[in-house]
């Protein structure tokens, strides 16, 4: 009996001391760096990129936590003595459970932390500024003043200016004054021949001798004056531009000029990339850099130096995106190279690490990453980036509004002399002005009525 109580007040006793640890589990300690836009400070609290997924990972897997900025502002490098400094060191040092920031998974940080599986894909790439650097030329280059709409807008507008001279020069009897009797010099495609002469600026004739061709015809070529002048300008605009520009496409580029100076963030995991790398190319740059010492010491300083040009920012492909975007006169090539994650950083051997890493794989897989990236990689250069480049249909909407007016004046123009003509034939024929009007229609609008005709003509003097 006194051996069953004993056990019963030592499980009660386990149980209890089980409560107890639990409800006092002490909140985890998460270290952070500032970068725009992971971590950033908004009066008193954290907002960013980190913050939010930092919050979502706690959500997920029950923790509490509070987060410290990092004590030396440094992201995490050995020194010879192999300590290490910055956030990493932090975890190393047991200062902090968890480093929640930009840090990119290398071999050297794997041996001394965990790392869960990457949040983000990045990469490494070259910022530059637009005026300095054009992109390579395509065959269709000589359609880059307009844009497509505009292209599209000029093929209707020829379309229905030439099916308006044929229905016009059909209609008007200044045009066609005999139309049982002799051809019409205006069908479909002469008038299409003709609209596309005077959209060359070369001619084609016979031009027409009605007033409503004439409106039609001198609407037209207005047009296509306006449309001509804009594009050769643009155009030449486009040309001059490339042709002060340098043509930087990638690393082979960058390293094989020296008008443009380069560099990366001091003590980067981009600079170790191109330190250990046996690509040729990669160590010329390597040692133009340590050669020239051209680093910065942030992302904020290398990010203005290339805005005040003649200075190439190598780093982060992400980051880099960050700077195109808040930045319209920057741009990223299109080159990326050496890709690896960003990750988040335990202490050797945590029992949390493969928790987060499963919950990370979640969040990408439910497109909760993808929401966030979309979230704080907004851009702000949108408007301007279309202003910058082809001229657009609306830009143009005064020349065509002018084009419809003429086409359509021309059209009433000449169904004005038509019933002018009716009126006349009505009063000699005695027939009322609508029934003449509507054999003259009828007569003028149908194709086969010339040759029927003549064929009639043919037969009778036979």
């Amino acid at each position: 009996m006194g051996a069953l109580t004993g056990f019963v007040l030592g499980t009660v006793l386990l149980l209890l001391g089980s409560e107890t640890c639990t409800a006092a589990k002490p909140e985890l300690t998460v270290t952070t760096i500032k970068q725009d836009p992971y971590t950033m400070s908004k009066g008193s609290q954290l907002e960013g990129y980190c913050m939010d997924l930092l919050s979502e990972l706690a959500k997920k897997l029950g923790f509490k936590y509070k987060v410290n900025l990092v004590k030396d502002g440094a992201y995490g490098r050995q020194d010879e003595s192999g300590n290490w400094n910055g956030m990493i060191g932090e975890v190393v040092r047991g200062e902090a459970d968890l480093a929640v920031a930009p840090l990119t998974l290398t071999a050297t940080r794997e041996r001394a932390v965990g790392m869960t599986k990457p949040y983000m894909q990045t990469g490494i790439s070259i910022l530059l500024r637009k005026d300095i650097v054009s992109e390579d030329t395509g065959f269709f280059n000589f359609l880059s003043p307009f844009s497509g709409e505009t292209w599209l807008g000029i093929l209707i507008a020829y379309l229905v200016t030439a099916v308006c001279i044929c229905i016009v020069a059909r209609l008007s009897p200044c045009e066609w004054s005999q139309p049982e009797a002799e051809d019409n010099h205006f069908t479909l495609m002469h008038s299409l021949w003709y609209t596309a002469g005077a959209l060359s600026l070369q001619g084609a004739g016979p031009h027409p001798k009605a007033l409503s061709g004439k409106v039609i015809s001198c609407t037209w070529w207005l047009f296509v004056v306006v449309l001509l002048a804009c594009y050769f300008s643009g155009l030449s605009s486009t040309q001059s531009s490339e042709s002060t520009h340098l043509t930087i496409k990638g690393f082979d580029d960058l390293a094989n000029q020296d008008i443009i100076e380069y560099g990366t963030l001091a003590g980067s995991s981009t600079l170790a990339f191109f330190k250990n790398s046996n690509n040729p190319v990669y160590r010329r740059i390597y040692e133009h850099m340590e050669r020239q010492k051209s680093f910065v010491s942030s992302m904020d300083e290398g990010v203005q130096k290339a805005k005040e040009g003649s200075y190439a920012f190598i780093g982060e492909s992400v980051s880099l995106d960050l700077a195109v975007a808040r930045h319209c006169e920057l741009v990223r090539a299109h080159e990326v190279i050496g890709m690896r994650g960003f990750s988040i950083v335990t202490p050797l051997d945590s029992p949390m690490l493969k928790n987060l890493s499963i919950a990370i794989l979640q969040l990408s897989e439910s497109g909760e990453l993808a929401y966030l990236r979309s979230k704080w990689w907004a851009s702000s250069c949108m408007m301007e980036r279309a202003k910058a480049t082809s001229l657009k249909a609306h830009s143009l909407k005064g020349i065509f509004l002018v084009l419809a007016i003429g086409l359509g004046l021309g059209v009433l123009l000449a169904l004005l002399e038509l019933s002018s003509k009716s009126r006349s034939s009505a009063q000699e024929q005695r027939k009322s002005c609508c029934t003449v009007l509507t054999e003259e229609l009828s007569q003028r609008l149908r194709t086969s009525n010339v040759k029927n005709a003549r064929e009639t003509s043919d037969k009778s003097k036979a």
